[in-house]
């Protein structure tokens, strides 16, 4: 059975309900897969050796990603180097801002993991909408239909 990893950062709640959806699409009654939902303080490198692919979720803070995913960067990045390289994931981000600078500190950071992107990234500029989140639950059920299928 493959495994999928969410971890994710949430202050004020929108990064959280954004979460809820992802999860909710990577459940599907459909997708035979096991998915671990983690904040990203309680992901460990064990958490993300685990997993055949990881979506990552964090709230844009002065245009970079929250300090706590940067944490999560930070303590598993040495330990865990060179054991990723391939590994599918995806990312989506609530925004006050574009979002744009988040999106670019997580690639640039991932460029070293050796992630590989498999889907275009999620970003909700301002309140949530309905469509946005609806985006959301098919992120979730793409990465882990495209996990079960073999096609990550």
């Amino acid at each position: 059975m493959k495994h999928l990893l969410i971890t994710y950062h949430s202050k004020e709640g929108s990064t959280g309900r954004m979460c809820e959806r992802v999860q909710k699409g990577a459940r599907h009654p459909d997708i035979d897969i096991e998915v671990r939902v983690r904040l990203v303080g309680e992901t460990m490198a064990e958490d993300m050796l685990w997993a055949d692919g990881i979506i990552f979720g964090t709230p844009e803070n002065f245009g970079y990603m929250s300090g706590a995913m940067k944490d999560l960067f930070d303590r598993t990045f040495y330990p865990l180097e060179g054991q990723l390289e391939g590994m599918p994931i995806a990312i989506f981000i609530s925004a006050g801002n574009d979002g744009t600078g988040a999106l670019t500190s997580i690639r640039r950071i991932g460029n070293g993991y050796g992630f590989k992107e498999v889907q275009e990234p999620l970003i909700a500029v301002g309140e949530l909408t309905d469509e946005i989140l609806d985006d959301c639950e098919t992120l979730g059920m793409y990465l882990a239909a495209g996990l079960e299928g073999g096609i990550f």
